[in-house]
C-alpha cells in the first residue's frame, strides 16, 4: 500500500541489475511470536531473486510498542532512502492503525486480507485471539504438543523401546540420514509422537528389522540418502573414519534399502529434501488419525 507521505513517485528507481532489491529490509510485526507472519512473508519473498535484511519485531501489544516500531521502520526509511517491506499479523486494531498510519513502508497485513473476507464469508466474527495458543494452561493442543515432543526426545536414536504402540510413526533409516530432525520437526509443528532407530551392521547381518519394531511395521516409514552426501555428514562428524568412509556408507545405504524392499517398507531419500519436504511426504503417506495445526 502507499502512504500518503511517501508516495510512489518519491521513491528511488529500480535500476536495471536489481539495485532496488539488494539488501532491502523487510520488517515482521506480530503483536504474538510472529512466527506466521515470518511463514508467510518467507514464503512469498521466496519467488523473488533478492536477499532482504530480516528484522523480527515481535510482541507488539501495545499502543507504546506501536509508536516505537513505528520510529524504527521510518528511520530505516529516511537511512535507505527507500520503503521497507512489512509483513504483519497483528490482530489489536488500535496497534496496527497506528502502524498503518504512521509507517512509511509497504505495509502487507495478512489477518487483514484473509480474516475479513472468511468472516463475511462465513457470516461469523472472529475471536481475534493473539497468538496460536492464547491461553497455554487451558490449552489441550498445546500440552498434547510438549508430549509428543518429549515423546520424540525420549525416543530419539533407539534410546527406548516402551510405549511404541503409542507411537503415530516410527522412522528407520542409516545414522545421518535425518530420522532426528524430522521426528523433532513432526512433534513441534504436528503434535505427532515420532520415534526412530538407526539401521545399524548387526540388523544388516540379521537381514531383518530391529525385533521390537517388528509388530508396528504399519506405523514405521524409511529414509536413505545418496551414500556421497552421508560421507559427507559423517566426515563432519567423525572425519577419516571408517564410519564416515564412502565405501561404507554405500555398502549401508545399499542393505538398508534393500532391508527396507524386503520389509515392505515406504521410504525416500533425503538427500535434495528439506525437513518440511519429507515431513509432507511422510504425513501423506502414514496419514495419522491425529494431526495438530
Amino acid at each position: 500500500m502507499n502512504h500518503p507521505e511517501f508516495p510512489e513517485s518519491q521513491l528511488p528507481e529500480e535500476s536495471a541489475d536489481g539495485a532496488q532489491t539488494a539488501g532491502r529490509t523487510v520488517f515482521f510485526v506480530s503483536d504474538s511470536t510472529g512466527i506466521t507472519a515470518e511463514t508467510f512473508g518467507n514464503a512469498i519473498l521466496a519467488q523473488f531473486e533478492m536477499k532482504p535484511r530480516r528484522v523480527r519485531l515481535p510482541f507488539v501489544n501495545s499502543v507504546e510498542k506501536a509508536h516505537q516500531v513505528v520510529r524504527q521502520i521510518n528511520e530505516t526509511t529516511s537511512a535507505e532512502g527507500r520503503r521497507p517491506i512489512v509483513f504483519t499479523t497483528l490482530v489489536d486494531t488500535e496497534v496496527f492503525e497506528i502502524i498503518q498510519s504512521g509507517c512509511k513502508c509497504m505495509l502487507l497485513d495478512m489477518f487483514g486480507t484473509f480474516v475479513r473476507p472468511l468472516e463475511k464469508e462465513l457470516s461469523v466474527k472472529s475471536n481475534h485471539r493473539i497468538g496460536r495458543f492464547s491461553d497455554v494452561s487451558k490449552s489441550q493442543e498445546y500440552h498434547d504438543r510438549i508430549e509428543a515432543i518429549n515423546y520424540s526426545l525420549a525416543h530419539d536414536d533407539g534410546q527406548s523401546n516402551r510405549e511404541l504402540g503409542s507411537a503415530d510413526v516410527i522412522l528407520v533409516g542409516v545414522s545421518r540420514s535425518g530420522k532426528t530432525p524430522t521426528s523433532l520437526y513432526l512433534a513441534m509443528q504436528h503434535g505427532l509422537k515420532a520415534a526412530n532407530y538407526p539401521l545399524i551392521p548387526e540388523d544388516f547381518e540379521r537381514r531383518h528389522l530391529p525385533p521390537a519394531l517388528a509388530e508396528h511395521r504399519k506405523k514405521i516409514f524409511g529414509l536413505s540418502i545418496q551414500p556421497e552426501r552421508l560421507s559427507e555428514i559423517r566426515n563432519e562428524r567423525r572425519p577419516n573414519s571408517k564410519y564416515a568412509s564412502l565405501e561404507n556408507c554405500r555398502i549401508e545405504v545399499a542393505e538398508a534399502e534393500a532391508m527396507m524392499r524386503r520389509s515392505g517398507i515406504r521410504w525416500l531419500s533425503t538427500t535434495t529434501k528439506s525437513i518440511e519436504e519429507i515431513a509432507t511426504t511422510i504425513l501423506q503417506e502414514i496419514r495419522p488419525e491425529r494431526l495438530a495445526y
